[in-house]
């Protein structure tokens, strides 16, 4: 039987990396750019959800990873790769 600990995890889980990933989108001729880098931003493993918001960012990423160095190679080497991604600002939870 599991026990539940107070911040929600059962015990012997994994404690993942959580962090919301800001990714700005460029500018393209085509309307629908931003929707195609959400939809090959969803398609990568660890992403949770991803919001079209507007701002100085188009996209707001929920990401968890099992550690820093897979969240790295996760924005470095799959986010930042899509077309059309210029930036991308990480937010870490700490707390």
């Amino acid at each position: 039987m599991w026990a539940v600990r107070i911040d929600g995890r059962k015990k012997g889980e994994v404690e993942l990396v959580t962090a919301f990933v800001l990714v700005k989108v460029g500018t393209s001729e085509h309307l629908n750019f931003a929707k195609s880098a959400k939809e090959d931003v969803m398609k990568i493993k660890g992403v949770k959800s991803v919001y079209g918001v507007f701002g100085r960012y188009d996209l707001v990423v929920n990401v968890e990873a099992k550690d820093l160095e897979e969240l790295s190679r996760m924005i470095m080497d799959k986010m930042r790769a899509i077309p059309g991604v210029m930036a991308t600002e990480s937010l870490i939870i700490g707390y």
